[in-house]
């Protein structure tokens, strides 16, 4: 369904009353379905604010989907979403960063069908959740320019009378793995079948009955290859669902073997110590903002960082697209896995910021390259953590998460003011030199010392550190403006604007030989992968040309071990 689409702002908020849903207006525009209207690659590229907005697209379904359930998917629609078919209202959703689909069977007639979608995203509400999206009108400091409705693929797809919903892989180390499935217009008498293979080979099979619409199912894989850092081991699995002999749906997936525990104040991947060498991704593209352009576009970031000798990234205050996580699988690269953070704190942000890391785990679970959920960033949305409630909301989010996934890091409130609650010490700074960094941090984390403040608390009073992993989540901001760059004349970096290569290199290199000598710490994150708009801390520029040898970086990343 990705596409040229009909395509109307609605500014006086009047589309619902005229019932353009029925069709009573004929829509002026088209827009290019993935691409928020704000960007380039939607044909509109309007950056002002448009805080309702409409979407009309006719189809026609294949014969071969007669007598099948048809459902209709939406990768993410910020902020809230409603569906029409045929001017009948099909469902909505609120929440600008996970899908959502909706079976639309008894709405589907034969012949042409139109499909209708109202998005609205209120451009300053700062109580929602929006990450790097301004609520100002143009971007400024590391704020930028916003997207509103559609932003990922829409698809249709068919089903059979009943359909399994969904499917929660939780694979252990000694081959064992488990599948967790959920089924639509659940019938008595129905199994899931389990095939995994690796290639070509099939290397286990199971069957079971399922009770009401749950269904789970174990088996094991014998001395199972592992999924790990450059090793992206993945097993094939099909998934049945039978009544009898018949097949009523079948779903291909895949998972990996992957353990990630921290002790003794270190990270292990399979039990085995790992350095986590991570680059603070954005996710950002000059010409489709969070979108990614292309699945090649993915591929080309995730090669680069690697050729760069990093080993994951932090997808900064974005809840990536599936894809990206796809080929991270594939690629065998580590992602945190995060959230767009609000601005502001009341409870009705806290609830809705809820419902969407519980929607956020459930799409995402099943990847093996996540590693970690970081909620919070820099107590954002979390405006005076000093208050019990505030801090009642943090730990909570760690307790939610870890209920519903105890098998990855989390980290409470990322960079600043933790709790006693959390996976991983994540803090940032900024420091302009190796040895300020040095001094700063060598004795970080030993008994008795106090951890030392980045400009803001790293621990809420009231709280101690609790003597998890030291992360350096966020350090670098190397700014410098590689020759031939388009940058805006607001361009920016942490520490100034270095004059040349060999300068932001050296600055680079006194960094990582400090970070060498400290083995207290078990992990960085160097801000930032790419220029974005007018911050230009990137290792590449924002349209992704390398400002620096990418063997000179490996090699500095090799320093850390």
């Amino acid at each position: 369904m990705n596409g040229p689409w009909e395509f109307e702002f609605d500014d006086a908020n009047s589309g619902l009353e005229q019932d353009w849903a029925g069709g009573s207006r004929k829509f002026s525009r088209t827009i290019t379905v993935p691409f928020a209207f704000e960007t380039k690659n939607s044909g509109i590229g309007d950056t002002s604010f448009h805080p309702w907005v409409w979407y009309r697209r006719s189809v026609t379904l294949p014969s071969s989907w007669q007598g099948k359930r048809v459902l209709l998917n939406f990768g993410a629609v910020d902020y809230r979403a409603w569906v029409w078919i045929n001017g009948k209202a099909a469902g909505q959703h609120e929440g600008g960063n996970v899908g959502f689909r909706l079976d639309v069977t008894e709405l589907w007639k034969s012949g042409v069908n139109v499909i209708t979608v109202r998005a609205e995203d209120p451009p300053t509400d700062r109580f929602q959740p929006r990450g790097k999206q301004y609520w100002e009108k143009d971007s400024r400091g590391i704020f930028y320019t916003r997207t509103t409705g559609i932003w990922q693929s829409v698809w249709l797809e068919a089903a059979g009378t009943s359909y399994l919903e969904k499917v929660r892989t939780t694979p252990s180390l000694d081959g064992s793995v488990r599948f967790d499935g959920r089924i639509a217009r659940a019938k008595d008498g129905m199994a899931l079948k389990a095939t995994v293979r690796w290639g070509k080979s099939v290397v286990a099979t199971a069957q079971t009955t399922a009770e009401g619409h749950r269904v789970s199912l174990s088996l094991r894989v014998a001395d199972p290859r592992l999924w790990n850092v450059n090793q992206g081991n993945l097993y094939d699995v099909d998934f049945e669902l039978v009544s009898g002999n018949q097949v009523l749906d079948k779903v291909a997936s895949y998972y990996g073997y992957r353990q990630v525990t921290a002790e003794n104040g270190r990270v292990f991947i399979n039990g085995r110590p790992i350095y986590l060498k991570m680059v603070l991704d954005q996710g950002y593209w000059p010409e489709s903002t969070i979108t990614p352009p292309t699945e090649e576009a993915i591929q080309y970031d995730i090669r680069s960082m690697k050729e760069m000798g990093f080993n994951g990234a932090r997808k900064h205050q974005k809840v990536e697209d599936p894809r990206f996580l796809y080929w991270a699988d594939r690629m065998g690269f580590l992602v945190s896995g995060e959230a767009a953070n609000a601005y502001l704190f009341d409870e009705d942000y806290a609830a809705r910021f809820t419902r969407e890391w519980i929607e956020i785990v459930e799409r995402d679970y099943n990847h093996p390259s996540i590693v970690m959920w970081v909620p919070i960033n820099e107590s954002w949305g979390v405006s005076n953590p000093r208050s019990r409630q505030q801090q009642y909301h943090l730990k909570a989010n760690y307790m939610l998460i870890k209920s519903l996934d105890p098998g990855r890091l989390v980290i409470d409130n990322d960079g600043w003011e933790h709790t006693d609650t959390t996976d991983l010490f994540g803090f940032h700074d900024y420091a302009r030199t190796g040895e300020l960094l040095y001094q700063k941090y060598k004795d970080a984390g030993k008994a008795g010392e106090p951890f030392p403040s980045n400009g803001r608390a790293t621990l809420i009073p009231g709280y101690r550190y609790n003597g998890s992993p030291l992360f350096l989540s966020e350090f670098g901001g190397i700014a410098y403006i590689a020759p031939g760059s388009n940058v805006p004349k607001e361009a920016w970096g942490y520490s100034g604007v270095e004059p040349d290569q060999k300068a932001a290199l050296a600055r680079l290199r006194s960094l990582y030989e400090a970070l060498a000598r400290m083995p207290n710490i078990t992990g960085i994150c160097y801000t930032q992968l790419t220029d974005v708009e007018q911050e230009i801390n990137g290792l590449l520029t924002y349209d992704r040309k390398p400002k620096f040898d990418a063997k000179a970086l490996r090699e500095l990343n090799d320093l850390l071990r």
